[in-house]
């Protein structure tokens, strides 16, 4: 149909797109129908837009020399004290045990608010709300009121000898626990400066949050589309009442978030006075769940449209990463202020941020009710406004960007975000001259490059070919495909043992490249190559300074894998005695010598 085509172009939505390889797709016309339906067929054009920044419009980025840092997924932090997660004190704990090894920064997994009622949804990139945290990072015992005899020492003792996080064993005892606190302390409310800034949005989220506990206990799932109709809208009625009704619980759940927001302050605080030159790096997810509160009665949010990506090597069948996304109208009519507000929100608490999947700044592969991961279209959104608004936040807070430009990359963008101010995300499996790993020098300086993310395996997984194991197991890709990325793994070994030693960094070892196991001065090696880089930031994986192997993520899997649930096995105190965590950022500041200060 050349009309509905025509309409979709008029939209920013693409009616076809080239795929991995050259390939060019054509999409279905269902598909244009759905989206241009969701998009509101009366919004207006979108204006032409070319891939480039506006004049005058770029990022924070201070010239401070090539730092290094630490990411780290803060669920998986193993201590003494936590309550088998992470939280905010382990996060205070760790920053010294990095500082004083010459690290500038701390990388942490989307801290956003999740769903409380429902916390076996333990996504961080599948959040409630992008503006506010994950009470359930909270450490307890650190909050004054807080008395031992509020939680049974045998539950503690239970969850933190987990191998996986048990999200609703933590939800329970914490949610408990906060709430006896909180009666302790009299039912306080936020304060009124926190209410003043988190403004109406904070007072939706506290209100969703309460409706949620209460539809949860009632049968009723924790997300807005499965309450009943007279529900959905956050104007209505029966939420009038029931916030009328439950203002102590909404009271609460302000409070939760001034708490949280209180000890993210103080680690950050932590991070400078450890001498951090950056400090928190904080990352940000690229959509919300369709049912948060992120998407409750706001609609610059489309509620009914996933994000994903298209078939490509590591899946076969595309992508669905049940996100809503901002709704490119919308960004266009508003000049993309919605963007700015949830950018300065996360901002006020980062040395640097993130934005998963920067790609979206651009365009987003959409993915409309009822249609498949395949069947997905690209649609444009307004660049120039979404970086004016990205950068003002970023200037106004002197917070760095680093946008994560992987995957079906269109020509142009990474010039783009260099006269934007925003650095790329390089990694070393994806930095290739043909079958030959990229050298060190060869890498751009407007980068932050790391050897894997929390969507890959750890350096011990890959190097076994773990990775193409999981995917044919969960049927991501097939068993021929399979065969070939597993018969071309040992070659792929055997090229990065040669850049390792060409690079100086790997006494020559014709026998390394063979074995499966992996000798300390081969992860050495592997780091300092990366270290090596003129990247300006440089992040090496907790997991693997821990020496795990196993990811905490197979994307395209749901409950098939215990995604963002595996715990690292030892303590932060033990990771940092050991002779591999020593040896390795040992390496990787030899490479990186600490020099002035990065704000």
């Amino acid at each position: 149909m050349a009309d509905i085509a025509e309409r979709a172009r008029e939209l920013g939505i693409q009616p076809e797109y080239e795929g991995m390889g050259g390939t060019r797709n054509r999409v279905p016309d269902s598909t244009l129908e759905g989206l241009v339906k969701a998009f509101g067929h009366d919004a207006a054009a979108m204006r032409p837009q070319a891939l480039e920044a506006p004049p005058g419009v770029r990022c924070h980025l201070p010239d401070a020399g090539r730092c290094w840092g630490v990411a780290v997924q803060l669920y998986q932090l193993r201590s003494a004290r936590n309550w088998g997660i992470g939280d905010f004190a382990d996060l205070e704990d760790l920053i010294p045990v990095l500082a004083e090894r010459g690290a500038d920064f701390i990388g942490l997994n989307p801290l956003h608010a999740l769903f409380l009622a429902d916390p076996a949804r333990c996504s961080p990139f599948s959040p409630s709300n992008r503006r506010f945290l994950n009470p359930l990072y909270l450490a307890v015992d650190r909050i004054p009121g807080f008395d031992p005899g509020m939680v049974e020492a045998a539950e503690l003792d239970r969850l933190r000898a987990t191998e996986l996080v048990d999200y609703p064993g933590v939800a329970r005892v914490k949610m408990a626990a906060l709430r006896a606190v909180w009666q302790a302390l009299d039912r306080p409310d936020a304060t009124e400066d926190f209410r003043r800034q988190g403004g109406a949005d904070l007072d939706r989220h506290a209100l969703f949050d309460a409706i949620s506990a209460d539809m949860a206990a009632k049968g009723h799932g924790a997300g807005w589309r499965a309450w009943p109709d007279d529900w959905h809208d956050p104007e209505g009625q029966a939420v009038a009442d029931f916030a009328a009704d439950h203002a102590g619980d909404v009271a609460f759940y302000r409070w939760l978030q001034e708490q949280a927001d209180i000890q993210l302050a103080r680690a950050q605080e932590a991070c400078k006075t450890a001498g951090m030159a950056i400090g928190l790096y904080l990352d940000v997810a690229v959509g919300e769940a369709g049912d948060g509160s992120g998407s409750w009665g706001h609609p610059d949010v489309l509620s009914s449209v996933r994000i994903g990506a298209p078939p490509d090597y590591f899946n076969e069948q595309g992508q669905d990463w049940g996100l809503a996304p901002l709704s490119p109208a919308a960004m266009a009519a508003s000049r993309a202020a919605p963007l700015g507000t949830l950018m300065g929100r996360v901002m006020r608490r980062a040395g640097a941020v993130r934005i998963d999947h920067a790609l979206g700044l651009w365009q987003l592969f959409l993915i409309p009710e009822g249609a498949g991961a395949d069947a997905g279209a690209y649609a444009r959104y307004p660049l120039d406004d979404m970086l004016r608004a990205l950068a003002q936040a970023s200037n106004d807070s002197r917070t760095i960007v680093i946008g994560e430009d992987l995957g079906n990359v269109p020509p142009g963008f990474r010039e783009m975000m260099e006269q934007a101010g925003i650095l790329s995300y390089r990694i070393l499996f994806f930095e290739r001259d043909g079958a030959a790993f990229l050298a060190p020098e060869d890498y751009p300086e407007t980068a932050l490059a790391c050897l894997s993310t929390h969507d890959l395996p750890t350096f011990l997984g890959w190097w076994a070919g773990k990775d193409i194991a999981l995917r044919v197991e969960f049927g991501l890709i097939g068993a021929e495909t399979g065969r070939e990325q597993a018969d071309a793994r040992p070659a792929e070994r055997r090229e990065l043992v040669r850049a390792l030693c060409e690079a100086g960094l790997l006494a020559k070892a014709d026998d390394i490249g063979e074995s499966d196991d992996v000798p300390l001065e081969l992860m050495v090696a592997v780091h300092r190559y990366v270290a090596r880089t003129p990247a300006r930031l440089m992040a090496a994986r907790l997991e693997d300074l821990a020496q795990d192997r196993r990811p905490v993520n197979l994307p395209s899997t749901a409950g098939e894998y215990p995604n963002w649930r595996p715990r690292l096995a030892a303590t932060i105190d033990q990771i940092a005695a050991s002779p591999a965590f020593e040896a390795i950022v040992a390496g990787i500041a030899a490479e990186r010598p600490r020099t002035s200060g990065a704000g």
